[in-house]
């Protein structure tokens, strides 16, 4: 191993970027990790609100990240602790004019079949219509001839309006970030495929008990300083360069800084895991023609992603961990998902979170005016006065969390 050991730079600290420095760390390679930021994680990072150590954004991981799953056991994370791990469920506050559809312990896909049955708030119509979209699905075997829109799908599959609106556009926008009327059908059933069309653990949801820097970031990073690598915060790489031998260079930004010195000498391979838009610049910024051909392919749209964060008194506490809510932006109800993060962190007691996922059209209130909405709604679905006026507010919006999924979106190879 000694002697194909290289020297490899990996450029941002996000979960891309933690996990392909572990994974190098393993195979015995000496690897460098370089942030911009001070803080490890990317679009999926911690922050502090009000003293709290908060996400950038709430998230929800599912069973089917095996990939995921499998990067934290290597890297020594206790899944079963730093996961809530819940049946796959949609299930709206009570009197809120929702669903109740959870799926109990039992193997796929009469979990399914399960939760169907005992679904409360859908009707007979309702429930033939998933029965017959899983079906379609399933004898399709979960593949278009070409793709379309999700709601272009749904139509196609004869869905009724109350499932749309209740299920499939909410695990449309959860899954996609991309409202289903410009999202694709096709990774949309990628999805369902590897998780409600696969074992009943696949479908579980998982949400993170600890922070998301903790949950994969700082731990990659404590991985590969174990095998002699090194973790750079706050050094920006601005350009490569390609030597004679086939080696790499490293340009950093203007007047070298200590830790920026490190990036000095030779390397024998870069990985660019930083975001797309970072990543066309760099290269851009590189001057070679083959990596300037593959900038020109990173043209992404993006769509945004919202989190408010409402403290009340520690007594508050909702009677799930997380509900789904029904938006509807033209009666100022802009919340999709609410997380009660007290029964994910005992020390966050009364924290709730709201999730605004392609938030692009929330952003006309100011946070002051979209915080205060969202609490009303919260008040009025689970008929609770004290939810509208909260100790305070955070909201944190993240303008490119990610690529717009349209249909036939066409991405670079690695």
């Amino acid at each position: 191993m000694a002697s194909e050991r290289k020297k490899i730079a990996v450029i941002g600290a996000g979960w891309a970027g933690g996990s392909a420095a572990a994974t190098l760390a393993e195979r015995g390679h000496q690897v460098t990790l370089i942030e911009a930021a001070r803080t490890l994680g990317g679009r999926a990072r911690k922050v502090d609100v009000h003293g709290d150590i908060l996400d950038n954004g709430q998230h929800i991981l599912l069973g089917a990240y095996r990939a995921s799953l499998d990067m934290m056991h290597l890297l020594g994370i206790d899944t079963g602790t730093a996961l809530l791990r819940l049946p796959l469920q949609m299930c709206y506050p009570e009197g809120a004019g929702g669903m109740h559809f959870v799926a109990p312990k039992l193997p796929a896909p009469i979990h399914l079949l399960m939760a169907l049955i005992k679904a409360k708030g859908l009707n007979r119509e309702d429930k033939l219509s998933l029965a017959r979209f899983f079906t379609t699905a399933r004898w399709m075997e979960w593949q278009l001839h070409q793709d379309c829109s999700v709601s272009e799908l749904l139509q196609r599959f004869d869905q009724t309006e109350k499932l749309c609106r209740l299920m499939w556009i909410p695990l449309c926008i959860a899954a996609l970030n991309t409202p289903a009327e410009r999202a694709s059908a096709q990774i949309f059933l990628n999805v369902l495929r590897d998780s409600l069309g696969a074992s009943r653990a696949a479908s579980d949801m998982l949400l993170p008990r600890i922070d998301l820097s903790s949950l994969l970031p700082e731990a990659s990073a404590r991985f590969i300083e174990q095998r002699n690598g090194t973790t750079l915060t706050g050094v920006s790489v601005k350009g490569l360069a390609l030597k004679t031998d086939r080696t790499w260079e490293l340009k950093s930004a203007g007047k070298v800084s200590a830790l920026e010195s490190a990036l000095e000498g030779a390397w024998d391979g870069v990985i660019i895991a930083t975001s797309p838009g970072q990543a066309r610049q760099l290269l851009e910024n590189s001057g070679l023609a083959g990596l300037e051909s593959t900038a020109a392919a990173i043209n992404f749209d993006y769509e945004h992603i919202t989190t408010c964060y409402l403290h009340y008194g520690p007594e508050l506490r909702l009677p799930r961990a997380f509900y789904a809510l029904a938006d509807d932006p033209l009666r100022q109800r802009w919340g999709q998902f609410v997380f009660d993060r007290g029964q994910l962190h005992p020390s966050q007691a009364g924290l709730l979170s709201v999730v605004v996922s392609a938030s692009t059209d929330s952003n006309a209130l100011n946070h002051t005016e979209l915080a205060a909405a969202i609490a009303h709604q919260l008040a009025a679905d689970f008929t609770l006065p004290i939810m509208a006026t909260p100790n305070w507010s955070q909201v944190i919006t993240e303008k490119r969390a990610t690529f717009s999924c349209t249909p036939g979106l066409r991405r670079p190879d690695n």
